[in-house]
């Protein structure tokens, strides 16, 4: 039975469509790039873009350098570092802004003020305050998920309607099994969209943190992240390895996205049903 619901889920309609469209956006991006070489004519934004077969011999070159997989483990441990730091204190704060108005009248003002600032815009304070550049790079990737996971638990725990409330206070329940029984689990989905989110907006963060820091330290440009192994590869005329660093970072954000996605779905079965 897992073999066949495999299959089905492998070539649903919707399977085969996003491979379709990635087929199609790919025969384009070759006919653009190579519409020179071919046709005598350039067109503008993508006719001086590596095709994507330059591009692929360029990533296969890649792949048997401990450099490149350095990169991607430096990006996702920062990116990881921050982002769980995000949520450990981001979930709580949200949920106590959420159920103290007292709490929330003091917080609120100077968390509302900090919020518009990006997070790009606290780099050069970030590598002055702290010790290391890994430090300032995983503050600056905290501070991209951070506001997005407490908005979201905010408006979550506040959206739910307060007839739950007054049930569970009529049959006698304490605030702790209010919390626990009615506030948590109604916060639960917007919790997970708010890590969603944040998720990706930490990849952003992370590998323009690692352009403008030089990667942490890192002495090569496959040795400082993927934002700096982008950089390098600019700076170096390589086009065909920026395109590789970007689309890597692309694949990277997909799968910690969807593992928080599939995560959330576990902790939230009652929403499948809908």
């Amino acid at each position: 039975m897992n073999i066949k619901r495999f299959r089905k889920e492998l070539f649903s309609r919707s399977k085969l469509r996003a491979i379709i469209a990635i087929f199609v956006f790919l025969a384009l991006w070759e006919l653009g790039s190579r519409s020179n070489e071919w046709f005598g004519f350039t067109p503008p934004w993508i006719g001086h873009v590596p095709a994507p077969t330059a591009v692929l011999v360029a990533w296969y070159a890649l792949l048997g350098d401990p450099g490149y997989w350095q990169s991607w483990y430096l990006s996702t441990l920062r990116v990881l570092a921050g982002f769980f730091a995000a949520m450990l204190i981001g979930i709580p704060l949200g949920l106590f802004m959420a159920v103290n108005k007292t709490f929330n009248g003091i917080v609120f003002p100077a968390f509302e003020i900090l919020r518009p600032i990006p997070p790009l815009a606290w780099v050069p304070a970030s590598i002055i305050f702290w010790p290391t550049q890994e430090l300032s790079i995983a503050f600056v990737t905290f501070l991209g998920a951070f506001y997005t996971i407490v908005i979201n638990v905010v408006g979550g725990a506040k959206s739910i309607d307060v007839r739950f409330f007054q049930s569970a206070q009529s049959m006698g329940s304490s605030q702790w099994d209010v919390f626990r029984r009615v506030v948590l689990p109604a916060t639960l989905p917007s919790i997970v969209v708010g890590s969603a989110v944040g998720m990706g907006i930490t990849w952003e963060v992370v590998v323009a943190a690692e352009m403008i820091s030089g990667g942490g330290g890192g002495e090569t440009g496959s040795g400082g992240g993927l934002g700096f192994f982008i950089w390098n590869s600019y700076v170096g005329g390589s086009y065909e390895q920026i395109v590789v660093g970007m689309i890597s970072i692309g694949i990277a954000g997909f799968i910690c996205s969807e593992l928080l996605r599939k995560l959330g779905s576990f902790f939230t079965p009652w929403l499948k049903k809908r």
